[in-house]
């Protein structure tokens, strides 16, 4: 190589110069490098933190990655893979903000196919222990306290509460946005007008979700999802033996107490007054819910079988929250979601039964 030549190559260029067998030098092209993501557990004091990712660096830390580490973990380096505590906190970060896939991807540098992978691949980890943290008490000691502290709730100036209660049921909606729903959509369109999934659960009195089902479209009523629900079929094969109290969309079944619809005495207003008092924890629950994971709120733009994982590991997620005491500050604020109530279909029971225990009850707390 010609002295002349070197001198005119920058010092800044040495590192992208190979020299070939007859003493000349070409230009490689310059090196990629990825860019280190920054460390939000360093980077954010503790409610900096928990505003971003609805949770505090414990639990996140020693709560929920050691659930779900093993499976993110690759065995080798290929592609430099994101690190599992990374791909937790991507996902908690969709959960947080329900942001386009983009816009988060260039937030933390990553492109949005990773993203939305990382989203599916998490939240399907995150679903698989829902048998594990959503479910209803078993024990004879678990359930004799959920039917107290459901009593205590609906406990008013009389000091009465409804006995035998072991679960709150209702139904709400979670919007779909650009979902693809391969020439079915107006199976998905609830009465409200938009796509949405109607979710049924069943909450506890400590706003925990015992059971969901997170799978029907918007446009089917309540009681045809829980008349062929699983929770539905071990209520009538006597695998449970509790009561469950639902709103007027549900029908008056043994084992499960509606409100009146034209109460005509004072004994039934007082019974619809302690209805009403008892089953608000399930209102208030999808509050806290969706206030917590806004992603719920604004509309779920994956498709459908995203969507509904994405429901559960938001219930999965919610409960281990409750059992961390990982409280958001604004979860302190009450929110009401009063749906519209529409005619029951024609229940599996004899609606006699159902009326008649309810009759009972009332009968046997008022009078």
């Amino acid at each position: 190589m010609e002295i002349e030549n070197i001198r005119n190559i920058n010092l800044d260029e040495m590192d992208e110069i190979d020299f070939d067998d007859d003493g000349g030098y070409v230009l490689r092209a310059p090196k990629r490098y990825i860019r280190d993501w920054m460390n939000p557990f360093e980077y954010y004091y503790n409610r900096e933190f928990k505003r971003r990712f609805r949770f505090n660096k414990e639990s996140i830390l020693y709560g929920i990655l050691p659930k779900i580490e093993n499976e993110l973990i690759r065995d080798n380096n290929r592609g430099l893979p994101i690190p599992p505590l990374c791909q937790l906190l991507i996902c908690l970060r969709f959960y947080a903000t329900g942001s386009f896939q983009q816009v988060l991807g260039d937030t933390i540098i990553v492109s949005q196919p990773t993203v939305s992978r990382i989203v599916f691949r998490v939240s399907l980890l995150l679903a698989r222990l829902l048998n594990e943290i959503i479910k209803m008490p078993s024990s004879p000691d678990a359930i004799q306290e959920n039917k107290r502290l459901f009593k205590d709730i609906g406990r008013g100036n009389r000091g009465i509460g409804l006995p035998g209660i072991e679960g709150a049921i209702d139904c709400t909606h979670i919007r779909l946005v650009g979902t693809n729903f391969h020439n079915v959509e107006e199976i998905y369109r609830n009465r409200k007008g938009y796509f949405s999934l109607n979710v049924q659960a069943v909450v506890g009195p400590r706003t925990e979700f015992l059971d969901i089902v997170p799978e029907w479209p918007g446009g089917q009523h309540d009681s045809r999802i829980f008349q062929n629900s699983r929770i539905y079929m071990r209520y009538v094969e006597r695998q449970l033996t509790g009561t469950l109290i639902g709103d007027a969309g549900y029908p008056c079944l043994p084992f499960l107490l509606t409100p009146i619809q034209n109460p005509r005495t004072e004994e039934e207003n007082a019974y619809n007054v302690l209805h009403r008092r008892t089953r608000q924890v399930v209102e208030r629950t999808f509050g806290v819910w969706k206030r917590r994971f806004p992603c719920l709120s604004r509309g779920l733009s994956n498709k459908l079988i995203c969507s509904t994982t994405i429901v559960v590991a938001c219930a999965v997620l919610h409960n281990l929250a409750l059992t961390f005491s990982d409280i958001l500050e604004e979860e302190e604020q009450e929110e009401q979601y009063n749906e519209i109530d529409m005619p029951n279909n024609e229940p599996h029971w004899q609606p006699g039964e159902g009326f008649a225990i309810r009759a009972a009850l009332i009968e046997r707390l008022f009078r």
